[in-house]
């Protein structure tokens, strides 16, 4: 079986810049969070229904075959489609009966030509929706909304899984989820979007600016890694979200281009900003008022399993 570079994806995401997408509007103050919470998880789950809609119209299990995946893989892909178009109706009649016009789904542009580039995307797509779940848990007031929030999360978590050990990476390579608040979900699924309906209702997210991840293959611990951006590096630093953590590094030099190495602690799919300070702690610790650019997505190859057999 062949196996596709997750860099692939990753330079997919973030090399393409949408900081107004049509029919989102602007950032704005909302009087009902939970409302806005749902809405903002159906705009995410609109993007993975029609994902996957078009991947399977436009692939055929032969294709998949023919790449060295098996039948019963093609079959699974079928299943991950049907839950999400299950978490669009689900959110969709959550939104109707608060009296919430619910957003309809938008037109994209998914760069994905084959199968391998497809799984790649996917394996990023369902990353980034299990983050965005996570980072918004702690919004939601209401406790039945919560519950539901945390289903569908357990869902996208063993969809990434999957996809995950379909590229052969580890597909549980972090203990923890790593959560991402709103905006940088929307920077990430807005370079996905080409229009929207002019009768969606406007989410109060915006994107922040490109960062891209200009490193050619999956990182580890202690290596280097490369990114640009449109702005000066001079002062900055680099921050690594990951799990639990959120590590920053200090850039060496100026430029719109840098190098850090990969702090501890970073593993699995994980999420690199520039900011203005030195944000590093734990979940919470870095804020929107920090982030001067990003996230970028990049793979980090966990280190071998260090665990203590006496420990009970």
């Amino acid at each position: 079986m062949k196996f596709p570079s997750s860099v692939i994806v990753s330079s997919l995401l973030v090399g393409s810049t949408l900081a107004h997408p049509v029919g989102l509007g602007k950032r704005q103050e909302s009087e009902n969070i939970d409302g806005t919470v749902l809405q903002f998880a159906l705009f995410l789950e609109h993007l993975e229904n029609v994902f996957y809609k078009q991947a399977l119209s436009s692939l055929s299990e032969q294709q998949f075959i023919d790449a060295g995946y098996d039948a019963k893989y093609y079959s699974d892909i079928k299943y991950i489609a049907f839950d999400e178009e299950q978490h669009v109706k689900l959110l969709t009649s959550a939104l109707t009966e608060a009296g919430v016009t619910p957003v309809e789904a938008c037109e994209y542009n998914f760069p994905f030509t084959d199968v391998e580039s497809f799984i790649s995307l996917s394996t990023v797509l369902e990353g980034v929706g299990s983050s965005a779940y996570t980072g918004a848990a702690g919004l939601i007031t209401s406790k039945e909304y919560l519950t539901v929030a945390a289903s569908i999360l357990a869902v996208e978590a063993l969809h990434t899984s999957l996809q995950r050990s379909a590229q052969g990476l580890v597909p549980a390579a972090n203990p923890y989820m790593t959560p991402l608040s709103p905006n940088p979900v929307f920077t990430l699924a807005a370079s996905f979007v080409v229009s929207c309906p002019e009768t969606n209702a406007p989410l109060p997210f915006a994107a922040f600016p490109a960062l891209s991840s200009d490193s050619g293959s999956p990182l580890a611990m202690g290596m280097p890694a490369h990114f640009s951006f449109d702005g000066d590096a001079a002062g900055k630093y680099a921050t690594f979200v990951s799990g639990l953590t959120v590590a920053s590094v200090m850039m060496e030099g100026s430029g719109d281009s840098f190098e850090v190495v990969i702090p501890e602690g970073i593993s699995g799919q994980s999420y690199a900003f520039v900011t203005n300070a030195d944000v590093t702690g734990g979940p919470g610790s870095l804020t929107d008022a920090a982030i001067v650019a990003g996230p970028a997505v990049i793979e980090v190859t966990p280190d071998a399993p260090d665990y203590d057999p006496s420990y009970e």
